[in-house]
């Protein structure tokens, strides 16, 4: 991580947990296993790919087949994330676009010639549930991701609907790995993404396991992880990135938002540098007094634009924040950039959670709201 420093060292016995260290936190507050959860998600892509071939499901073929006008990405929360990841994939080297849809209904333009994609975990998501019976009742082509539920009972109804399986038992927003890989496994196979060179995804998965290792909070509760989610614990968060690397930043502002309870505002550059750069500072007495005190990280890649590079550069140096810090997906390739950041971001929101006191598995306020809208149906 390169940027702006503290002038202040930082320890995670600094942090208001009374000199109390990450693997004490870990033990007392993960109540669920999201540290072995997070641990898995290399080996949760590696076998999501493998099991998302035709040889394991015939159907593919057929999918194959058929001239599509794109791909209808449908789900909520950490089901929907995936398709975000196909779209910027696709918008970079895809044979048709990939649209994420997060709602009840779908688009007015679609139709039967756009494949749908239906992501639940649980099965259950009830925006999820309803935008795919409207596909499927107008004749659509649904591929359905799911652990079971109502979502899986579809495709025994429907002649046109079609289950891609995913393990369950965990909360959603852990099993990115079982659904993202699934995803990427179909594009592929129906020829709307490119099939990656022999080995090419085996040397991936093993540098991204390494990267899960070096990352991982228990191995190095003093590490570069702790520190950043140390100075991370009582000031706002913005995150800022290249247009390809969105799905990453908003994961990450997803990620924070339930595993750490805490805001993050997220900025996509260059369109951010066009209004909110003003906000930012740097001119004179320019920008919002809110701005000083932010934890401002910029996500990069070695595939981005030469300009936007630049951008970050001077963003880094001119913003009024004293702590801000470029971080590097690592890799040839945008998805292992994207999974490399991925990695490294979740375990920077279990680290946070752990240091604010709070198990990184409890979403209170989501379930409420679940009972609530059950109780007045």
């Amino acid at each position: 991580m390169k940027g702006k420093q503290s002038s202040k060292p930082m320890s995670v016995n600094d942090s208001n947990q009374s000199n109390v260290g990450l693997v004490d936190l870990a033990e007392a507050l993960d109540s669920q296993g999201m540290i072995g959860f997070t641990r898995a998600f290399v080996q949760d892509l590696k076998k999501g790919l493998s099991h998302s071939t035709p040889e394991h499901l015939p159907w593919m073929e057929q999918l194959s087949k058929t001239q599509w006008d794109g791909i209808l990405c449908v789900g909520m929360g950490g089901s929907a994330a995936g398709g975000d990841f196909l779209s910027a994939l696709c918008n970079l080297q895809g044979q048709i676009p990939v649209i994420v849809e997060r709602d009840y209904v779908l688009p007015s333009w679609w139709n039967p010639r756009w494949l749908v994609l239906s992501t639940s975990h649980s099965g259950n998501t009830e925006e999820t549930l309803e935008a795919t019976e409207i596909a499927l009742k107008a004749e659509g082509t649904v591929v359905v991701i799911s652990a079971g539920g109502i979502l899986s009972g579809l495709c025994e109804i429907y002649p046109n609907c079609f289950l891609l399986p995913s393990p369950g038992g965990q909360p959603p927003r852990t099993a990115f790995g079982h659904i993202f890989s699934r995803q990427l496994g179909l594009l592929r196979n129906i020829g709307v993404l490119p099939t990656p060179v022999e080995g090419s995804d085996e040397a991936m998965l093993e540098r991204l396991q390494s990267a899960s290792e070096g990352f991982d909070i228990l191995n190095d509760p003093e590490g570069d992880v702790a520190q950043l989610a140390l100075c991370m614990l009582e000031r706002p968060i913005a995150l800022l990135g290249p247009t390809e690397l969105h799905p990453a930043l908003n994961r990450f502002k997803n990620q924070l938002n339930e595993n750490s309870a805490r805001f993050a505002r997220v900025g996509v550059i260059p369109e951010m540098n066009h209004n909110e750069s003003v906000a930012w500072g740097g001119i004179g007495t320019e920008h919002d007094d809110s701005a000083i005190e932010h934890v401002l990280l910029l996500l990069t890649w070695q595939g981005m634009h030469r300009q936007v590079s630049k951008r970050m550069d001077w963003m880094i140096a001119h913003a009024a924040t004293d702590y801000a810090w470029k971080i590097a997906g690592e890799g040839n390739t945008l998805l292992e950039s994207l999974l490399h950041l991925c990695i490294l971001m979740d375990w920077i929101s279990i680290a946070l959670a752990l240091l604010k006191g709070k198990d990184p598995v409890t979403i209170g306020p989501i379930l409420a709201l679940k009972e609530h809208l059950e109780s007045v149906q």
